[in-house]
Parts: structure tokens; C-alpha cells; sequence
């Protein structure tokens, strides 16, 4: 069975070279609504020195001057890997669409014939009112000294293109500028809004 392995483990797709794993699964999302829920996140963190304003924290997003790095390196790397091996991208933005669609992808994927009842089940525990109802999956049981919830849920929305609450017309159009530059030879699309 494999196991769920998560994101801050992971760095880029070249240190898979030494480790044997038969199927992965890469979720993303696309880089704005990225930028807003790492802002979030790290508003929580009690240890990190609160990011300045949300337009800083954006500029440090960009640079990669953020927690566990570039999000366009990581990205990019996984996406080129995912050629030539069993990775399955799955879009976040894909699921809110159509969540029944991409868990039954995801079941092909790991090579098993999905009953609908399991298929139900996986879309009922997995739905985002269940997760952040969850203290399995929303942070509620991290001490107060370490993550406060008082600032925002660490399950906060759920949506696509919340970034467009954030973002101001200057920062959008330099956010889009400095993406096109990074993103400029990958083929990998992402859609800002449903």
C-alpha cells in the first residue's frame, strides 16, 4: 500500500534517483492561490516571524525566500519528472471542479477498480467541510504556543481564485510578468479560476 509522504519531505524530483518508489501522486495548485494560503499558514506559525505585508510576502514568494523554497523550481521539476515516470499530477483546481472525476483517476492510477461505494466514501472523507472538521487534518490539536488558530483556519476556504481578494491590479500584473518569465519553457497549465 503506498504511503502518503508529506510535501515538506519532498524536494525536488531529482532526489527520487535514490529512493524506490513505485507510484507517486503530486498535487498543486495553482501559484496565486499558493501565495495566499502560504500567507495564511505562516500567519499561524507562531515560531516565524510574521510575514510583513501580503504584497512583501509575495515578493519573498517569488524569489523563493520562502519556506522550503522556489514553488516554481518544485513544480517544474516534478512536472519534468512526471514524464518519464508513475507520477500522477492531480490539480487542485481540478478536484473542486470534479471531485468524482479525479478520485477515480487517482484510483486507476494506483492500479485498483474503484466500487462506487469506495469512490463515495473517499469523496465524503475527503471533502473539505470533513477536513476541516477533522483535527486529523486541521490543525486544531497543535498547542496554541506552536499554531494559533485565533489568526485564521489552517482549512480556511477551499476555493479557486481567492487570489483575486489578495492581489492588488500592480501586484497582479508583476506577479503574472515574473511567472510567465519562470513558467516560460514548461508546459504545464494551470487555471486561475473555474
Amino acid at each position: 500500500m503506498p504511503g502518503a509522504i508529506p510535501r515538506q519531505w519532498m524536494g525536488p524530483a531529482e532526489d527520487l534517483r535514490t529512493q524506490r518508489v513505485k507510484e507517486m501522486i503530486y498535487v498543486c495548485r495553482n501559484a496565486k492561490d499558493v501565495v495566499v494560503s502560504y500567507y495564511y499558514f505562516f500567519l499561524m506559525i507562531v515560531s516565524y516571524p510574521n510575514p510583513e505585508s501580503f504584497s512583501e510576502f509575495v515578493e519573498k514568494f517569488m524569489q523563493g525566500q520562502v519556506l522550503y523554497g522556489s514553488w516554481y523550481d518544485h513544480v517544474k521539476s516534478w512536472w519534468k519528472k512526471s514524464k518519464n515516470s508513475h507520477i500522477l499530477f492531480v490539480f487542485y483546481e481540478d478536484m473542486i471542479e470534479d471531485i468524482r472525476r479525479e478520485v477515480i483517476k487517482l484510483i486507476e492510477f494506483l492500479g485498483k477498480k474503484p466500487s462506487e461505494e469506495l469512490i463515495d466514501k473517499i469523496i465524503q472523507h475527503t471533502s473539505f467541510q470533513e477536513m476541516r472538521n477533522n483535527p486529523s487534518t486541521n490543525y486544531t490539536t497543535m498547542p496554541e504556543d506552536m499554531m494559533t488558530h485565533k489568526v485564521s483556519p489552517f482549512m480556511r476556504k477551499g476555493i479557486v481564485g481567492d487570489w483575486k481578494n489578495h492581489f492588488t491590479v500592480a501586484l497582479r500584473e508583476k506577479f503574472d510578468e515574473h511567472y510567465e518569465q519562470q513558467m516560460k519553457e514548461c508546459t504545464l497549465k494551470f487555471r486561475e479560476e473555474l
